[in-house]
């Protein structure tokens, strides 16, 4: 049995507007200088949120977007409020 050929991967919706994009590629910027500073990996950050090894890597690379209530996990795991990574300006 053949199945249909898989698209190529889907990347975020981050790339839609360029506003937002850039908007979203400095909340990947405050994420990972976050995860650093806490001294973890991103192998150790999704162990601890319960998500797959890849979770963080896919989420920090823009593959995959991250939703509020991971955002809300990730700010409480790195001690810092949500609006630190998404500020309203």
């Amino acid at each position: 049995m053949t199945g249909r050929p898989k698209p190529e991967a889907r990347r975020s919706r981050k790339g839609r507007n360029p506003k937002l994009r850039t908007y979203y590629e400095g909340v990947l910027s405050r994420l990972i200088a976050a995860r650093v500073e806490s001294g973890l990996t991103q192998r150790d950050v999704s162990l601890r949120l319960g998500m797959a090894h890849s979770f963080m890597n896919k989420c920090e690379s823009g593959e995959r977007a991250i939703d509020i209530a991971e955002l809300w996990a990730l700010s409480n795991l790195y001690g810092k409020p949500v609006s630190y990574f998404a500020p309203d300006k």
